[in-house]
C-alpha cells in the first residue's frame, strides 16, 4: 500500500515507517510521546487508526484530505477485482 501511494503523491508526502519491538510500545517512555498505541497510522497529525488494520481507501482519504485535494471515490468489489 504505501509504495502504491508513494508513487501517487510522490512530490507532495514523505512517508516515514517506524518500528520498533512490541515491548518498546509499552513503555512510559513512549506514552509521554502521545503517540498513538501501535498499530497506528498518522498522516500529518491526525490519527487515522490506532491498534488496528486499515484499508487502502481510508489512508489515501486522508492524505487527500492533508494535501487539500478531493477524496478518491471508494472502489467497489467489481472496480477492485478487474482494476477499473
Amino acid at each position: 500500500m504505501l509504495p502504491r501511494l508513494g508513487d501517487k503523491y510522490a512530490n507532495a508526502i514523505t512517508i516515514e515507517i517506524t518500528s520498533k519491538p512490541k515491548a518498546e510500545y509499552t513503555t512510559d517512555e513512549y506514552f509521554a510521546l502521545d503517540l498513538p498505541v501501535a498499530p497506528a497510522v498518522m498522516v500529518g497529525d491526525e490519527i487515522i487508526t490506532e491498534g488496528k488494520d486499515i484499508d487502502d481507501h481510508t489512508v489515501e482519504a486522508a492524505i487527500c484530505r492533508q494535501l487539500g485535494l478531493p477524496e478518491p471515490p471508494k472502489a467497489g468489489f467489481m472496480d477492485r477485482l478487474f482494476k477499473r
